[in-house]
């Protein structure tokens, strides 16, 4: 009999749900998955978009996984600092075999402390936050240290949950599911990493983003000093 494999999905509103559903089709193909989605308060989480994400479990009744994962979202680091969300998201973690993330939601696994002194990757973007949880960024798509695997920008999530079924049930295994699912990326642009990109669409983007980085990294900054505060106490 082939044993259970369980994994929480820590998902929260405003999250950009192909981080939670890319990694979501594939970990639920693991033999013997046990795939739980799970939010602070139970029930309905609506990502961006208007995406409703119905019947999620209360991550405080859940006692144990195997194998935790963080979306990422244009909430992350408010995210980051809700203290019962993290706080959940670090008593689950500190019990599973492996922590995990894609996105932005490594921010939630700093402020959570299970990322210090550890590889890490983000969305290009915001990458550089991490060092408010005292993480090393890492460029990589796809970045493993130790029994800590975190994803690149969205679409990376899909590169990262082969990678964890890999690990988990064997690469023949990986090889079969990326074939079952057609997963051969071609894009229509070849400029979804900024070095790829063209320099006025890169300027464009960053201009947008600017908006938006004093505020995500004052939380983050924020998180950051609770995380220490917390780690100090622990």
């Amino acid at each position: 009999m082939t044993k259970s494999f369980t994994t929480v999905f820590a998902v929260y509103d405003d999250m950009t749900h192909l981080d939670f559903t890319g990694p979501h089709q594939v970990l639920c193909r693991l033999p013997g998955a046990q795939t739980m989605i799970a939010s602070r308060r139970g029930g309905e989480v609506v990502a961006e978009g208007n995406l409703v994400i119905g019947r999620t479990a209360k991550l405080s009744e859940i006692e144990h996984c195997d194998l935790i994962c963080v979306p990422g979202g244009v909430t992350a680091t408010s995210v980051a600092l809700d203290e019962e969300f993290v706080g959940e998201v670090r008593r689950l973690g500190r019990g599973a075999t492996y922590v995990t993330s894609v996105c932005t939601g490594s921010l939630i696994l700093g402020a959570a402390g299970l990322l210090q002194g550890k590889r890490a990757a983000c969305h290009w973007a915001w990458r550089e936050l991490l060092t408010e949880f005292d993480a090393i960024v890492d460029e990589g798509r796809v970045v493993r240290d130790g029994n800590t695997f975190t994803g690149g920008g969205v679409t990376a999530g899909i590169d990262f949950a082969l990678t964890m079924v890999a690990e988990i049930a064997g690469e023949a295994y990986a090889k079969a599911l990326t074939l079952g699912y057609e997963y051969a990326p071609a894009p229509p642009f070849a400029g979804g990493r900024p070095e790829l990109a063209e320099a006025a669409t890169l300027a464009t983007y960053n201009g947008h983003m600017s908006k938006l980085m004093d505020a995500r990294r004052a939380e983050a900054r924020e998180a950051g000093e609770r995380m220490r505060a917390q780690a100090g106490v622990a």
